[in-house]
């Protein structure tokens, strides 16, 4: 089993990537047969999303996309700036192919300032793993500043429900028939005008 985790920041060091590696490095403690692969989005200089269909980016943009089609699942980590995701992880969904996380399951963990914002997981991400007939987990994380100390996730409450995250998303993988995706969606074509 091959697990994508998604940092979603572009801040060098952010509660996003140190929530995100939280999850990553207990799979790596607790579950060898699974390999986990962090992309730190601060790390690539992706294309921005223009239409063309997915096969034709190249450089960071082909190796995040091969990432994400190849994984089984995905955790994605992101931070929460005005009620809703940043640009830098949309781009990353409007990437990739619409078919690239049918079947899969999808664990989102959210970090913002307070806990003003801790229904974008809800109101935001949900609906994207909707669109791409993705699986979510019920249970998400979201963490804000009272869970950090010193450029550190201090916060054990915290720490623990990452641990139970990463844990139901190897679970649910394993089990789950990826044909279980119900209805089929009309075809959507990914082609701008100027391509015609």
């Amino acid at each position: 089993m091959k697990i994508a985790a998604i940092a979603g920041s572009l801040t060098p060091l952010s509660k996003t990537l140190l929530t995100v590696k939280e999850a990553v490095g207990h799979i790596r403690r607790h579950h060898d047969h699974v390999e986990v692969n962090l992309i730190n989005l601060k790390e690539y200089q992706l294309d921005f999303c223009d239409g063309r269909d997915p096969s034709e980016y190249e450089g960071d943009s082909k190796k995040i996309i091969k990432e994400i089609v190849e994984a089984d699942a995905l955790i994605v980590g992101t931070p929460i700036y005005r009620g809703s995701i940043p640009g830098a992880l949309k781009n990353v969904f409007d990437l990739i192919p619409n078919t690239a996380l049918k079947g899969k399951v999808l664990a989102f963990i959210a970090t913002g300032g307070s806990y003003h914002h801790f229904l974008a997981i809800e109101h935001q991400l949900k609906p994207l793993a909707g669109y791409f007939k993705a699986y979510t987990l019920p249970g998400n994380v979201y963490a804000h500043n009272d869970h950090f100390q010193n450029k550190q996730l201090t916060d054990e409450g915290i720490k623990q429900r990452l641990h139970e995250l990463s844990d139901s998303v190897v679970t649910l993988s394993k089990s789950l028939d990826s044909k279980v995706i119900g209805a089929e969606q009309p075809v959507i074509p990914r082609q701008s005008l100027a391509q015609t």
